[in-house]
């Protein structure tokens, strides 16, 4: 659960330097973008210098209201807390076009996933999106950023995550399958998202102003994702590198600019796993790479009052992988978000939004091919496995409350139909609230 102990030491401390240091002008003003406040304006001026830093707690908590495997209504809560500092470093240094970012991230709590689900058939996305990757402190970034030949040709180098540079859109789910970094969230054996980072190189071409191409390298280790292991650094025992590309088109149309984000990518990783249809007498007769691809768009549809801040926007997404080594060969989303949809409210949201997470038939036979070499028949032989088929699907509504700059409230209801895709499990209705808040 939530460590009260962490927060009761970490907010006062954060209180007493800003305190000490310079009161703030105006704390828990609206218009701030800290809930310290500006500290007499030293923050702005550090910011005009070239160096911003922020520290911002994300906590997520849900309830099972009904269905799931274990039906009696139960709440989990799960945290996140983030230690960020960019350094613009043509300001500071007079390095043209560079910037460098370090971020730490701890994460603390439970799941209500667990519950919802069968212990032996886990579910293919979460409830909780901030949980995960184990509880645990981590270096989630530490990289440096360049562009040359005016940004035309742009490389970052370091310690950085998968999904902040590939497969990126806008979303603000709690529902894991339907936020960032998408390839990631059906293939979480190869493709790492945030906060797990790895030792990376990132080469961008700036085609045109809104057209950009993107390859990337990045170290695979099992030791990234390991609890305790967040600020493990060593590239000893690497199990491969996975390289992903990318095309993005992020234009603005019409006469309102509306924004657009398009992305075509792939990905090979060299790290391999087991074929499925290969096993046999207790284990992988062959070994093979990974390998995937994925198409998304997010475009805003129409303005509101022709304000391009205000309107409505439509994802989809289509992530294909590997039929032989992944559990997973395909997921689908589909969402809807508009900002600003109440007069009064312009910076609130209202969000709905459908994944579906679709189970390799491989996959399914190698369980059944488990089961058969058990002799485990039904579901009373403690040997059994449950043998799950077709698709997980997800669903949720939000609202994004957004009270000021550095405070966000998004109660969500969320419907999880066969989870796992178990369909001997009942489907769960989840009510959730997400907090997010910038000190």
């Amino acid at each position: 659960m939530f460590r009260i102990k962490t927060i009761g030491w970490i907010l006062p401390g954060i209180m007493f330097i800003s305190t000490s240091a310079h009161a703030a002008v105006a704390p828990f003003a609206t218009d701030s973008p800290w809930m310290l406040g500006d500290w007499q304006g030293e923050r702005s001026k550090l910011q005009q210098q070239g160096i911003d830093f922020n520290v911002n707690y994300v906590m997520e908590s849900a309830s099972n209201f009904a269905g799931g495997a274990h039906s009696s209504t139960t709440a989990r809560y799960t945290d996140q807390w983030m230690f960020n500092t960019h350094l613009d470093l043509q300001k500071l240094l007079g390095w043209q076009d560079t910037d460098f970012q370090a971020t730490i991230t701890d994460r603390n709590g439970q799941n209500l996933s667990e519950q919802v689900a069968d212990s032996r058939t886990p579910m293919l996305s979460s409830v909780q999106e901030v949980y995960g990757r184990g509880q645990t402190w981590r270096l989630t970034q530490f990289w440096l950023r360049s562009g040359f030949a005016n940004n035309r040709v742009n490389l970052k180098i370091g310690r950085a995550t998968v999904g902040e540079d590939f497969g990126t859109i806008e979303t603000h789910f709690q529902n894991l399958a339907l936020g960032p970094g998408i390839p990631g969230k059906s293939r979480s054996d190869r493709w790492m998202n945030w906060p797990v980072s790895q030792w990376m190189g990132r080469l961008q071409l700036n085609l045109t102003p809104d057209v950009s191409f993107k390859i990337g390298l990045y170290n695979q280790n099992d030791n990234n994702d390991n609890r305790g292991s967040g600020f493990h650094l060593s590239v000893n025992h690497s199990d491969g590198n996975l390289v992903p590309v990318e095309i993005a088109w992020q234009p603005k149309l019409g006469t309102d600019s509306l924004p657009g984000n398009y992305r075509l990518g792939a990905y090979y990783s060299s790290a391999k796993g087991g074929v499925y249809h290969s096993w046999q007498h207790g284990e992988y007769g062959d070994n093979a790479h990974g390998y995937g691809g994925y198409a998304i768009v997010q475009q805003q549809l129409f303005s509101q009052h022709h304000d391009a801040h205000r309107g409505l926007t439509l994802t989809l997404s289509q992530v294909m992988h590997d039929k032989r080594t992944s559990k997973l060969d395909y997921t689908q989303t589909i969402a809807f978000s508009w900002k600003g949809l109440l007069y009064s409210r312009p910076e609130d949201e209202v969000g709905l939004g459908m994944a579906r997470l679709h189970v390799n038939s491989a996959y399914s036979r190698m369980i059944e091919q488990q089961n058969n070499e058990s002799g485990a028949a039904d579901a009373d032989d403690a040997t059994y496995l449950p043998v799950i088929r077709g698709s997980e699907y997800d669903y949720e509504l939000y609202y994004a409350f957004n009270y000021s700059q550095w405070l966000s409230l998004r109660p969500n209801l969320q419907y999880v139909s066969a989870p796992g895709a178990n369909s001997d499990v009942k489907g769960a209705l989840v009510a959730g609230l997400t907090a997010s808040v910038n000190f």
